[in-house]
């Protein structure tokens, strides 16, 4: 829904990263470490370097922790309610917030261990990354995405990795960062977002209002405005602009 739009005014690439939709899925284990490698090798093959590279979700996890071990392939960051817990776990005011969303998400990876997808996929949507209801709102295509790649949220849960970040090394990152929330996202991820610009020398927030955990999906009109207007004031900061077609 946004890359139409946001490929008048850009060279656009996306991809499934690996055991998604069209990408192959490995046996075994996999890591985050392995997704950010991926991130890091795809735009380095194309040679795309230095890219404005964004990512929402588990994808705005693998794109910061791509920055805080390859930053020089960025001209800039934007990330959209990455699902970072160790951001926040250990602070006393978020203890009773993550221990009710750590008991919601080991409820999703029991059933989804029972082999039932969809019911784990629609649980997932509800209770933990998006609020209840939201399945139903959701257009068919994408809840069969989501039930299809059901079985890569277990792999993901025993990945000790996947829900942390390396503050240390993100705060080396000097490129231009625009990190977001939804005013109607689950309320882990506001702090979540704060947290990790106070990390990153001169970044910026952005609530977008009434969107959730999937803008481009609900409000892609905004989110656009909201992507070409940080690419556009970071070209009148003298920064390089992204690739035009």
């Amino acid at each position: 829904m946004v890359f139409g739009p946001l490929s008048e005014s850009f060279r656009v690439l996306t991809y499934d990263r690996r055991g998604h939709s069209r990408s192959e899925r490995p046996a075994g284990q996999g890591s985050v470490h392995e997704d950010i490698a991926d991130l890091a090798a795809l735009v380095e093959h194309l040679g795309l370097a230095p890219a404005h590279i964004a990512g929402n979700s588990f994808g705005a996890s693998i794109v910061l922790g791509c920055a805080a071990k390859n930053p020089g392939l960025f001209r800039s960051l934007i990330a959209h309610e990455p699902p970072l817990f160790s951001v926040i776990d250990g602070e006393p005011k978020f203890r009773d917030m993550l221990r009710e969303t750590k008991a919601r998400i080991g409820s999703v990876i029991e059933r989804l261990k029972q082999g039932d997808m969809a019911g784990g996929a629609e649980q997932f949507v509800n209770t933990v990354a998006f609020g209840p209801g939201a399945w139903e709102r959701l257009p068919a295509v994408t809840k069969e995405t989501f039930i299809s790649n059901a079985v890569t949220f277990l792999d993901e849960a025993n990945d000790p990795d996947a829900l942390s970040i390396d503050l240390k090394g993100l705060s080396k990152f000097t490129r231009p960062e625009l990190i977001s929330h939804g005013d109607s996202s689950p309320p882990f991820f506001s702090p979540i977002a704060a947290g990790i610009a106070k990390s990153i020398p001169g970044s910026t927030q952005k609530t977008i209002t009434g969107a959730g955990h999937v803008p481009h999906l609900s409000h892609p009109t905004d989110y656009v405005a909201m992507v070409k207007g940080f690419v556009q004031s970071v070209r009148a900061k003298g920064k390089p602009g992204a690739r035009r077609r």
